[in-house]
């Protein structure tokens, strides 16, 4: 008889390893801040493209997330997503290829907090190239943008386009 974790029977287990290990550890002191996501509704998405447009942005060297618009740097909603991009989301370059190599290996559709933070860690690779020099390093940099931008646009795209365009 197979047991549950047997690689040949029925009954196999197959557990991927978290994307954003980071988003399972407790952060700021509260488990309420355990595996966070932003976008929950229309208005949260809009409030994060208002946020972009205004000109946001993720500081790499400080781990921070910048909003110049002080009334919207205010807003008590946005605290959740100041933890998003100050404590889950890689930052290093190293990081996001590792990233990327992960999920050029994953099978499946993206769970929405996984499809989240490759959203927006695409955002702040494109912010990183701005600031790179022409270069091998610039080089390196969007290939990894265009890696995540893949895996978000096979994630996107329905099974059966996959199978026909594989």
């Amino acid at each position: 008889m197979n047991s549950p974790v047997d690689s040949k029977g029925p009954y196999t287990i197959n557990v991927q390893k978290p994307l954003f290990p980071s988003a399972f550890r407790v952060k700021r002191g509260t488990p309420a801040l355990l595996n966070p996501t932003f976008q929950k509704s229309a208005e949260d998405a809009s409030l994060l493209y208002e946020v972009l447009w205004s000109g946001g942005y993720m500081d790499a060297v400080n781990g921070m997330l910048h909003i110049s618009d002080q009334e919207l740097a205010s807003m008590r909603k946005l605290e959740l997503l100041e933890v998003l991009c100050e404590d889950v989301l890689p930052r290093s370059l190293s990081e996001i290829q590792r990233l990327s190599a992960q999920m050029e290996l994953r099978r499946g559709s993206l769970r929405m907090d996984d499809f989240e933070r490759t959203v927006l860690t695409m955002v702040f690779t494109a912010q990183q190239l701005q600031h790179t020099s022409p270069g091998h390093q610039r080089e390196l940099w969007v290939n990894a943008l265009l890696r995540l931008y893949k895996a978000i646009k096979g994630d996107l795209r329905p099974e059966s386009s996959k199978a026909t365009n594989a």
